[in-house]
């Protein structure tokens, strides 16, 4: 559970929006999106306060927004502005942003960012966080070893297993009346002959436990359906093409089943993704990272949500990266569709969390 009752605001939900990469997209999507929805949900944006409102004043000079200071914030709480403006918690940058051109200097400043939201959601100020993108190099090059979002809140939080889950609306095309395409990885951001060896029968089930558990308590999913993904061409063929599958996979799975869980699988992953067989799921789980995205981003780019599992906060973001060359072209480019959908996936979020079991 979120730990304490958040902020007041005028009955709209709260949620902290990071706005990422400077020199990217995601100051001028959070800004877009957060004034988009301003009457259904108090975004507060954590960045540079200046910034922001020079981007916000060159995009549309509507967009009215309210600086705080982290100290103020600290000794006095989260404001209740209405929706006639944005709030942003000021997290200065040392650099000049040039838009399209990394800076290390401002590498701590993004960090810091996440630093507050996590602050933000123990302290009560807010409910969920959402993430825009931001650019891996940047805090690496600012002396911060990072390997990304879902890694670096799994730390924070002393979470010691995290699941990366990815989700979007499909289409009435793709299955009749249409439907929430969500998979999740059973491994990350690892190469791909280490992904073998990482998968195995505790780790499986031990993700397999986050997935039933967060679509339950996250998703108001009372029974989930899982559909699992072999890890070989065609699971295996009978052990023929790998023994995986035979090995740990679905001794896994039946083991998931014992719990209580229900985990159907391994299948194929060349035919898994078919409306038959999407119809009668809650959740796919993939093998690994370059299985199973290429077929939802492929389905929902632009209105996909990605979503980390696990955590003792709500955390989404969107489904793509920092789009520098996009941003170098000058504001107003950029698409603030799936940002919006990263909004509205947390305000889901929050509702089942808060409605009762």
């Amino acid at each position: 559970m979120i730990g304490a009752t958040p902020a007041p605001g005028a009955g709209r939900p709260v949620i902290a929006i990071t706005t990422g990469e400077p020199a990217g997209i995601g100051p001028e999507i959070s800004l877009r999106a957060a004034w988009a929805m301003r009457r259904e949900v108090n975004c507060v944006l954590l960045g540079d306060a200046a910034f922001l409102a020079l981007t916000a004043s060159l995009l549309d000079p509507d967009i009215k927004v309210a600086a705080l200071s982290t100290m103020a914030l600290r000794n006095g709480g989260l404001p209740q502005f209405g929706p006639d403006r944005l709030t942003v918690i000021d997290v200065p940058l040392v650099a000049h942003v040039r838009p399209g051109i990394l800076d290390r200097a401002n590498g701590r400043a993004v960090l810091a960012t996440l630093d507050l939201a996590v602050e933000g959601i123990e302290a009560g100020w807010f409910e969920a966080m959402v993430t825009a993108p931001l650019q891996k190099s940047t805090i690496n090059d600012a002396g911060v070893a990072f390997s990304g979002h879902t890694e670096y809140l799994a730390e924070k939080t002393a979470t010691p297993l995290v699941v990366m889950m990815l989700a979007g609306e499909l289409d009435q095309s793709a299955v009749a009346g249409g439907t929430a395409l969500r998979v999740a990885l059973a491994t990350t951001h690892l190469p791909l002959r280490a992904v073998a060896d990482a998968i195995t029968f505790d780790a499986l089930g031990r993700v397999l436990d986050i997935v039933d558990a967060d679509l339950k308590r996250k998703f108001g999913v009372q029974v989930p359906r899982i559909l699992v993904a072999g890890l070989n061409p065609h699971a295996g063929e009978n052990g023929y093409l790998g023994r995986e599958e035979i090995d740990t996979i679905a001794p896994a799975l039946a083991a998931a089943r014992a719990r209580g869980i229900d985990a159907r699988g391994p299948y194929p992953a060349d035919t898994l993704f078919q409306p038959k067989y999407l119809r009668d799921a809650d959740c796919v789980l993939a093998m690994y990272h370059d299985q199973g995205l290429p077929v939802l981003k492929y389905a929902t780019f632009g209105r996909g949500v990605n979503i980390t599992l696990g955590l003792p906060l709500i955390r989404t973001s969107v489904d793509h990266g920092t789009a520098l060359d996009l941003a170098a072209q000058g504001l107003g480019l950029a698409d603030c569709a799936s940002m919006e959908q990263a909004i509205r996936c947390a305000l889901e979020m929050v509702a089942a969390q808060h409605s009762p079991s």
